[in-house]
């Protein structure tokens, strides 16, 4: 790879063409119409700034017309879970289709590079694929009447059915596959559901529900409004919502729970993710696997790592390796395929990253790869000596900086990973696996990761994590689970034959 630099020329090639790469019908999707009034939201490539296109500014007012068509087809219009699991088969398959456009958008809007977005969209139709198989979640059992005091002549079962309309609230940093976590588990439950993207990356989300109508969702079961005065809070404190699922801060989630009143919240909240590297670990293997996971998508990443608790035998081999790999990265445009890292989502962002990494090295810390900013772009960041009250340890940095600290014994280890709000998940390098299930036990997080950093998840996997990382889980059966709700049925035979 080349040297670790911030290319000159982030402006695409010649013959490339991002504008206008959605193609959509609309700039919001309600009433069983797509809207093209009001399209005056722009939305920019945060590489350069250039316009990829345009979504609606819609109002409170909108929101409540949305949710209104969908509580009313609810009530009126019946749509088989056959129905629903063919419609998200052909979603994914038609999502295969349109890979490359897919990929596109994601590039043109988000700060993923073209690989990366690549990625996604594969993760996303797997995630409808998922969602389409976990119409199996939605059964349920008998009722046990006979060992019951209260029997009589009864039998009854229960079944699972739809809470009823969801909100979606997605962020900017995977636009597509996040979206899908929401929306198919929602659609495959029977709900009905409203869908506010991340107004930074808006096209991605829009574009999906375009391909979910065209497999056969009812136009009355899905809508999406990016943005516009009182939009959001119209969204969460409408009484005909009976769920939200949140995926951002934990601050906005705060809020949202404040405003939403009696409603069951699910929230996915981001990660202060540590990797702990044991004195039996491979450090080369180890460091490769940090550099991995701590810079893809420039560091914006919920499970990204961020805090590394190295054993002091092998302290100065991992730090070495680390930052040979961090220096081999290349920082430049994203439809460049030799291009590692992409730039941040705004300008904004990698300055408030760049703020934080001059809050560490003014305490203390030493800085050994990285450190520069131009733009929206960061340069890959590798930090040491770093105290424990630094933002860049005690919260989630959401950018491409990782700290590395020593320790001697493996309970201070476990301590400091713990030592903070978040608790998504974490990974450990051993080679011993009694070492290793004993750190996993300790350590108070979502999931633990062997011999791997805290950069990996499947979609089936129960997704969540403890303290200000959440409340309940993503991944598409356990999210069905959420989205529905058990419903006796009981029926009384009358007296028993004599």
């Amino acid at each position: 790879m080349l040297p670790s630099t911030i290319l000159d020329d982030a402006r695409p090639e010649s013959g490339d063409s991002r504008v206008d790469v959605a193609n959509l019908p609309g700039g919001a999707f309600l009433e069983g119409q797509w809207q093209t009034a009001g399209m005056t939201l722009e939305v920019a490539d945060p590489q350069d700034g250039l316009v990829v296109g345009h979504v609606c500014v819609s109002t409170a007012e909108d929101v409540k017309r949305a949710i209104g068509h969908i509580h009313r087809h609810l009530q009126f219009a019946d749509w088989p879970l056959r129905a629903r699991r063919e419609a998200l088969e052909k979603a994914s398959r038609m999502l295969g289709e349109q890979a490359e456009r897919f990929a596109a958008i994601i590039a043109a809007e988000s700060s993923k590079t073209i690989v990366e977005a690549e990625r996604e969209v594969r993760r996303c139709r797997e995630t409808l694929r998922l969602s389409a198989a976990a119409a199996e979640e939605l059964v349920g059992e008998t009722l046990a009447f006979e060992d019951s005091l209260a029997a009589g002549n009864k039998v009854g079962w229960y079944s699972r059915k739809p809470v009823g309309i969801v909100a979606a609230i997605t962020p900017f940093n995977d636009p597509l596959n996040l979206v899908a976590h929401k929306l198919g588990p929602a659609l495959i439950g029977g709900n009905g559901v409203v869908l506010k993207p991340s107004g930074r990356t808006p096209l991605s989300g829009l574009a999906l529900v375009q391909v979910l109508l065209e497999a056969g969702v009812p136009s009355g079961r899905i809508a999406a409004i990016v943005t516009g005065g009182g939009v959001s809070e119209a969204l969460i404190t409408d009484e005909r919502v009976d769920l939200i699922s949140f995926t951002g801060g934990p601050v906005t989630a705060d809020r949202i729970a404040a405003a939403a009143g009696a409603k069951k919240i699910l929230s996915e909240l981001g990660g202060n993710n540590a990797t702990i590297v044991c004195a039996d670990a491979d450090p080369e293997t180890a460091a490769e696997s940090i550099v991995a996971g701590a810079f893809g998508v420039a560091g914006q990443n919920c499970l990204s790592v961020q805090r590394v608790y190295a054993h002091i035998s092998l302290f100065n081999d991992v730090l070495a390796h680390v930052v040979r790999g961090t220096k081999s990265l290349t920082t430049g445009p994203k439809l460049d395929r030799a291009t590692d890292v992409g730039p941040m989502i705004s300008e904004a962002e990698a300055r408030r990253v760049e703020e934080w990494v001059a809050e560490a090295t003014a305490a203390g810390g030493t800085l050994h790869a990285g450190g520069k900013r131009r733009g929206a772009y960061y340069e890959p960041t590798v930090l040491t000596d770093v105290p424990s009250k630094c933002r860049v340890i005690r919260d989630e940095v959401f950018g491409p900086v990782v700290s590395i600290l020593p320790f001697i014994e493996v309970q201070d280890a476990i301590y400091a990973a713990n030592n903070s709000d978040y608790g998504l998940q974490a990974g450990v390098f051993t080679r011993s696996i009694d070492q290793a299930l004993a750190i996993a036990d300790k350590l108070h997080v979502g999931a633990v990761v062997i011999n791997e950093t805290s950069d990996l998840r499947i979609d089936s996997m129960p997704f969540g994590g403890f303290k200000k990382s959440g409340v309940g889980r993503e991944g598409v059966r356990h999210a069905v689970r959420e989205m529905t709700e058990p419903k006796n049925t009981i029926i009384n035979l009358g007296e028993p034959p004599r």
